[in-house]
């Protein structure tokens, strides 16, 4: 198959969360397989460029069109999502419809988040598939927006869900959500995120302990990677961090991701330096992938405290460097931590269930290391990204051929 994937997130450059790593693991499976598969990605810079990486083709656009002039407004009425939206919609379809006049492609896939295929399923003729992540209805008022917003936001999403021709699901519990909570009515199909599992088994000659300072022996080290964001649980770090490491003098804390609402340096810092533990806190700001690989590789525990989840690849990615995981029993996030099988789970949004679970994973080693194995051993059995790039698309053919 020809395959087009619109995701503005796509890495290393626009690469800010879930949805960019999932296009990245998506796109070189596909390519894996023989596929032909083209990229169609958000830029930093104005302009299209191209370029390619592993087999799979990348075109990255960053256009200030007559639509985003018309938008322009949007912003100063605090409608940031809306436009945001509106813009990356229109961009990938400019990009895709220049792409068509060269190519065919059997189908086009992109996440509903960001709505970047809302603009080509209104104009284009083609087979599309759309995967559910984090739809604006379900999580924008997590977030400080306007409720304008959200709903602008929401039926610009919409738009693309209502048009195109197969609608999956990273795990039932969205699947679930959106047919009670958004009425999708058509059928959603559970294809799980696949991952490679073969970059957690090379060495990529990154020195953690040097580079980052990590403890080389003797201690017990927790890692959150993620958004430090609300959402994300970040608000409950601070009560974690300074009840376990207070308990545990060998405990050191490590942190990764970009501190957007300015959690860590208006809050959790400071406090932890008040109370005399910052020897044993360390935060990296935003890391590249491979950083975050090579660090997962050298930890014992990985915290996930968030609020909703759909099926994150920072679970994922600690399943697959076979880390003892602590997470969250929100949202999709049973479906891949099994309390006592695979991980520990804590109940949502409590502070003092995640230091309970955090104890019992410090005090027994023999648990960590057979939840962690554990955790490896569910990746390989059914979430590898070759497997699940197959599963894709023999649905998608499926639904093409049924469409005709």
């Amino acid at each position: 198959m020809n395959i087009a994937i619109l995701s503005y997130e796509y890495p290393p450059d626009t690469g800010f969360g879930g949805i960019g790593t999932y296009s990245w693991y998506q796109a070189r499976a596909l390519a894996k397989l023989g596929h032909s598969v083209h990229v169609f990605a958000g830029s930093l810079k104005p302009g299209i460029y191209h370029g390619e990486h592993e087999g799979v083709r990348v075109t990255r656009i960053q256009k200030k069109s007559w639509l985003h002039r018309l938008t322009q407004g949007m912003r100063d009425r605090r409608l940031w999502w809306s436009q945001n939206r509106i813009d990356t919609g229109y961009a990938a379809y400019y990009a895709l419809r220049k792409a068509l006049e060269k190519e065919t492609f059997d189908i086009v896939e992109f996440p509903e988040c960001g709505a970047d295929g809302m603009v080509v399923t209104t104009l284009l003729d083609i087979p599309s598939a759309i995967k559910f992540h984090s739809p604006a209805r379900l999580i924008m008022n997590i977030y400080d927006t306007r409720r304008l917003d959200r709903e602008v936001t929401a039926f610009v999403e919409q738009l693309a869900i209502n048009q195109c021709t197969v609608r999956t699901s990273c795990s039932q519990f969205v699947a679930d959500e959106v047919r009670t909570k958004m009425n999708v009515r058509k059928p959603i199909h559970v294809v799980p995120n696949g991952i490679d599992l073969q970059l957690f088994d090379k060495d990529e000659g990154i020195d953690v302990h040097s580079r980052f300072g990590l403890p080389t022996k003797d201690a017990i080290t927790v890692f959150f990677a993620n958004r430090l964001e609300e959402r994300k649980g970040i608000h409950l770090v601070r009560d974690m961090c300074f009840h376990v490491m207070r308990k545990y003098p060998n405990v050191h804390f490590a942190f990764a991701g970009a501190d957007l609402f300015k959690f860590m340096e208006k809050q959790i810092q400071p406090f932890i330096e008040k109370h005399g533990l910052q020897k044993r806190f360390h935060y990296f700001g935003k890391l590249q992938l491979a950083e975050v690989r090579a660090i997962l590789k050298r930890v014992d525990i990985f915290l996930i405290p968030s609020l909703w989840e759909n099926a994150p690849y920072s679970c994922l990615e600690a399943m697959s460097a076979g880390r003892a995981i602590v997470s969250s029993d929100c949202g999709g996030m049973p479906e891949l931590i099994q309390d006592g099988q695979n991980g520990l789970v804590a109940t949502n949004n409590d502070a003092q269930s995640f230091i309970r679970q955090l104890e019992r994973m410090i005090e027994d080693k023999a648990l960590r290391e057979r939840l962690g194995s554990a955790a490896r051993r569910t990746v390989e059995t059914r979430l590898t990204d070759v497997a699940i790039a197959r599963q894709a698309t023999e649905l998608y053919a499926r639904e093409i051929a049924a469409a005709r």
